[in-house]
């Protein structure tokens, strides 16, 4: 009786230790998103704090992505394994949604970023840019010149922004002055100057994320059957501005059409 029992307690043992067990990959994918998550999340405000500059900021993104990479390969792995045991299926297909969730914003702004062009300074007259007077001041120091970089920067910008031009309204200059000048505190724009005479505005605008400093001028003349409306906008630091000072201009005139 005991050889039995002690060959059916030998057996059992042996049983239990052959069954399959939960996978450890998922647990550990989840983890890795959670830190890539928070690593890209925060980069911005350490940089906005000072603690880090822009060059360890992108540094941490791009760990951030790597940690997201090492999570998705987790998730994957744990998906197979999982298939094949029969078992921790329901984990597996968390964690591969949770990574693909996490990285779909920094991969978005990775593809805008390559099909930008590396440039700063986007205008819709690239013949006779609009000039700045009152910002001036508030650049010095920055990394990024206000003078417009010539004919090599209008053909980067013709070729990547082909869609940005002058926009005409048919209102008299000093109505479409007050029509800009709304428009641009309509988008939070810090007014720096704002001077009728010359059919000129001067403001800043804050990114969201990282902080940054982009300058933006808007220049009103007259022009046949009423106004011509020119923008410029410049970034004060970063060789590419990964499309956004075009999306801000192309989201003024929108504006400034829907209030005409």
């Amino acid at each position: 009786m005991m050889v039995v029992t002690m060959r059916n307690y030998s057996v059992g043992r042996r049983q239990r230790y052959d069954e399959p067990r939960p996978s450890r990959l998922a647990p550990l994918s989840l983890f890795l998103t959670a830190v890539c998550l928070l690593m890209f999340a925060s980069a911005g405000p350490i940089y906005r704090s000072g603690l880090l500059g822009l060059a360890g900021a992108f540094r941490m993104m791009q760990w951030a992505l790597y940690a997201g990479g090492g999570a998705l390969v987790l998730a994957v792995l744990a998906l197979i394994v999982a298939a094949r045991r029969g078992r921790g299926m329901g984990a597996a297909v968390i964690a591969v949604a949770a990574v693909l969730l996490v990285l779909a914003t920094p991969l978005s702004w990775l593809r805008q970023a390559s099909r930008a062009p590396r440039i700063h300074d986007i205008t819709t007259d690239t013949d006779s840019p609009p000039l700045f007077v009152a910002v001036l001041p508030l650049r010095t120091g920055a990394p990024n010149t206000a003078l417009y970089g010539g004919p090599e920067i209008a053909a980067q910008q013709h070729q990547g922004y082909p869609d940005l031009a002058p926009l005409d309204l048919a209102v008299p200059p000093n109505q479409a002055f007050d029509r800009a000048l709304a428009a641009a505190r309509k988008l939070g724009w810090d007014i720096v100057a704002s001077d009728p005479a010359s059919g000129r505005i001067e403001a800043t605008d804050t990114t969201f994320w990282f902080g940054f400093k982009d300058d933006v001028v808007v220049r009103i003349a007259a022009a046949p059957g009423g106004s011509r409306v020119d923008v410029r906008s410049v970034s004060r630091v970063g060789l590419s501005d990964v499309g956004t000072n075009a999306a801000r201009i192309r989201k003024y005139l929108g504006e400034l059409k829907a209030a005409s």
